[in-house]
């Protein structure tokens, strides 16, 4: 059995998840690699990744490298000793970082691949209606979510179920697939598989303000998974339009309602304590939502402030 020595690179509260494993499982943790302090919100102010505010709060030694190329990051990194390096959720890594320790760096990816390469794997499996993902660990090569498997762990995807959710189940079961690789290869038990180029491949696109829109044209059933794969973020959206007034509104809780009507597509439907959206084949009822400027809020909470007319609709 060999000792293993892990540095560990991540940034979101998904990379976080890991390492709290890892930490609690008593591996030595030599290095602890995370995004660079970035200016947020309406200040400015620097805000520091989750994983720094981790691995600062353990006292784990820290790194932020602005070029992963730099040859006194690359010097640092050596000076570590590490044998493992353990990716979840950074970034893509030259083959110089990759290469350095003797067993390898391995990465966690939270879907079946080699389905889902790519930035968005738990809110595309979402919005594409699968009915089960999972997550995977496998060795680092010169190309994205690529490499030799080395173990999958499958769950189902519940039919109303949120990116929120699914994220936090799948940061469960990949700290389950990170330990069990981790015993491997401590072990010299590690077997590895190739991905297979076979049949459709499904890519996890970075989500951004186009992808997010909702296209009403679509079934109910279809904007309902894009609106449930994109909450609580960064949210699925619309343009709420009234009597000359149009809003950038962000949509969260929703349930879809199959029905037959002679609703123009679109149109706002509301009473005093419930509002619904016309789809071609039934109704989106809307239970929370978000206006520019405003917290997100229930409905009810939205209908005792606006009062919206029988021209309102959704663009």
């Amino acid at each position: 059995m060999e000792k293993l020595r892990i540095v560990f690179m991540g940034t979101p509260d998904f990379a976080v998840g890991i390492l709290d494993t890892i930490y609690n499982n008593n591996y030595e943790i030599v290095g602890v690699i995370t995004a660079a302090d970035k200016p947020a919100g309406r200040g400015q102010k620097l805000s520091e990744s989750a994983v720094k505010k981790y691995a600062v709060e353990k006292g784990l030694h820290l790194l932020q490298p602005t070029n992963l190329k730099s040859e006194d990051f690359l010097a640092e990194l050596k000076s570590l000793k590490a044998n493992l390096q353990v990716v979840v959720a950074f970034r893509m890594l030259p083959e110089v970082v990759w290469r350095m320790p003797k067993l390898g760096t391995f990465n966690l990816h939270a879907s079946l691949l080699p389905q889902y390469r790519g930035a968005a794997p738990i809110n595309w499996a979402i919005i594409n209606g699968e009915t089960k993902t999972g997550v995977t660990t496998f060795f680092i090569d010169d190309k994205i979510d690529t490499g030799a498997m080395i173990l999958h762990k499958e769950t189902f995807i519940e039919k109303n179920e949120t990116a929120g959710i699914l994220h936090d189940r799948l940061m469960d079961l990949g700290s389950e697939a990170v330990l069990e690789t981790l015993k491997l290869i401590e072990n010299g038990e590690v077997q590895t598989t190739v991905q297979l180029e076979s049949g459709e491949i499904k890519t996890a696109y970075k989500l951004n303000k186009d992808n997010c829109k909702v296209d009403w044209s679509k079934s109910g059933q279809e904007i309902y998974n894009l609106i449930r794969g994109l909450c609580p973020y960064p949210a699925a959206w619309t343009y709420f339009n009234d009597e000359n007034n149009q809003w950038n509104v962000k949509l969260y809780d929703t349930t879809f309602v199959a029905e037959s009507h002679s609703f123009p597509v679109g149109k706002i439907l509301t009473t005093k304590k419930e509002m619904k959206i016309a789809v071609k084949d039934g109704f989106l009822e809307i239970f929370s939502l978000q206006f520019p400027g405003k917290k997100k809020m229930q409905i009810r909470e939205l209908l005792n402030g606006i009062h919206f007319s029988d021209e309102a609709n959704v663009s």
